[in-house]
């Protein structure tokens, strides 16, 4: 039995395809061929999801990890830094955690100037981590923290290396895990112009989807009692899992690798969904869209759900 606590984070707003009637209820069938809202959004505009990034002790044991759960490649920079590809199509970096970086996934953020956001996200409320660093004939780079902690990254790109989305192996979503909700949505709003939708009733379940032209781009899940006091804010990847494996699959072949399953795979209406930790420690969520639960429409939003495995 996997509990609304398990499900919480993947309630966000969905456009439905149609309504249809199942015995006596009403049943919104949503699309699964719309798996990432990303590519309909312009490259380089500010707020949307650009770039994935571990910070890991140990690159290479690391990388044996993600070949052999997505069937990920690398190469290899002069400088050290690791690029993970999909058929020649870039997913994701991993480098080695600078200072006392601790080992994460890091979301970054399209910006157009590095230097003018740290000044903003300073006067909002939040902290810059690591000051805004130019990577020749690459961009610029910014890591801060929001308001209530969560570390999150921005970058400026000067030129075309587009993160591919939405398919196995990729990243398809990204939600953010905090104390303080509505900190989190002012502060980011204000700095990217996000509209703000809720789709809880903002007290029992408080889950708010950011949008950009029309398009949802990421979450914010304000924590309860199902997470630990000492739990930090923090920002949960998502990778697309191959239907043809399977969360199920793609758990206990983490578990094989080295690595650890958090919650176990669970039904929710958006897909087949797990929390895993890789070999070095790091977290993240896997998600097989093709085997979702139909949606059944609730009388009260943010009613407590149990969904059955």
């Amino acid at each position: 039995m996997a509990t609304a606590k398990h499900t919480a984070c993947f309630r966000r707003l969905t456009r439905p395809l149609d309504r249809v009637n199942v015995g006596d209820q009403e049943v919104v069938i949503m699309s699964m061929d719309a798996i990432s809202a990303l590519e309909e959004i312009p490259d380089g505009m500010p707020g949307k999801p650009c770039w994935v990034e571990l910070a890991t002790p140990d690159p290479r044991t690391a990388s044996e990890f993600y070949a052999g759960l997505f069937g990920w490649a690398f190469r290899v920079g002069e400088d050290g830094y690791v690029m993970a590809y999909v058929d020649d199509v870039p997913v994701a970096g991993l480098h080695v955690p600078l200072g006392e970086q601790p080992t994460r996934w890091t979301l970054y953020l399209s910006v157009g100037d590095t230097a003018n956001t740290a000044e903003r996200v300073v006067q909002l409320g939040g902290a810059v981590l690591s000051e805004p660093t130019e990577v020749p004939g690459q961009g610029g780079l910014l890591v801060a923290a929001d308001p209530s902690g969560a570390a999150i990254g921005f970058w400026r790109q000067d030129r075309d290396r587009r993160l591919g989305t939405g398919f196995p192996g990729a990243f398809t979503w990204a939600e953010l895990n905090t104390w303080d909700g509505a900190a989190a949505d002012a502060f980011y709003s204000a700095l990217f112009d996000y509209e703000v939708v809720q789709m809880g009733d903002g007290q029992a379940f408080d889950y708010t989807s950011w949008v950009v032209r029309g398009e949802e781009v990421l979450g914010r899940l304000r924590m309860g009692s199902e997470f630990p006091p000492e739990q930090e804010p923090h920002w949960m990847v998502f990778f697309e899992v191959d239907p043809l494996s399977g969360t199920d699959r793609v758990a206990s072949r983490a578990q094989q690798l080295g690595g650890r399953v958090v919650v176990p795979p669970f039904d929710s209406p958006f897909g087949r969904a797990a929390v895993l930790a890789d070999n070095t420690g790091a977290e993240f969520t896997v998600l097989d869209r093709t085997d979702a639960l139909p949606v059944v429409v609730e009388d009260e939003i943010g009613a407590p759900v149990d969904y059955d495995d």
